[in-house]
């Protein structure tokens, strides 16, 4: 099968967490910015939390989410830096199965074409865990854009080749787009 052959576009049910001690609903364009793009795509809104800056909380969140049949990626949003309170890639890191450094590579990479050397403060990162993509993302709307629109929404469409993580994650393993994967050399 050639790596050219267009694949459909799967719909993946999307869960939004925003990590932060003073973000609410109202005040969460980070989590906005994500959920918009999200449903934009053509994806679904799985559910969407906001929690405190703490390593458990944070654990706690992502871990029922990664348990969950109607969860296929989980955005996080907040706590990527370096202050005694950015605590997410901790929280994270113990419960990813694979880790996928490419991305936090590829992000600050674009990064440093929009905000220079800055981009070095921050700390994104991607794994599997159970079936489900996690995500790592900084806390700015501006981040969540970038990460999204020059990243994500590529690597979330079962069509993109040559290759994506819809593939990789366990409701696809039951769609037409898992039955069709092609194998690669």
């Amino acid at each position: 099968m050639s790596h050219k052959q267009k694949k459909p576009f799967l719909p993946l049910n999307i869960a939004v967490h925003t990590v932060s001690d003073t973000r609410s609903e109202e005040t969460d364009t980070s989590g906005q910015a994500l959920v918009e793009r999200l449903k934009k795509a053509g994806h679904n809104l799985a559910d969407k939390q906001i929690t405190k800056d703490d390593i458990f909380h944070i654990r706690a969140v992502v871990s029922q989410w990664v348990h969950r049949d109607d969860v296929n990626v989980v955005l996080i949003t907040g706590g990527t830096g370096f202050t005694v309170r950015d605590n997410t890639p901790q929280a994270v890191e113990p419960l990813l199965v694979k880790k996928v450094p490419g991305f936090g590579e590829l992000f600050r990479a674009i990064s440093f074409q929009e905000i220079g050397t800055s981009t070095i403060q921050s700390r994104a990162l991607a794994g599997i865990s159970n079936g489900t993509l996690i995500v790592c993302m900084p806390g700015s709307p501006n981040a969540c854009k970038t990460a999204w629109d020059k990243v994500l929404v590529e690597q979330l469409d079962a069509s993109h080749r040559p290759c994506n993580f819809v593939e990789h994650l366990h409701n696809a393993q039951q769609s037409e787009v898992a039955s069709n994967c092609e194998s690669r050399p």
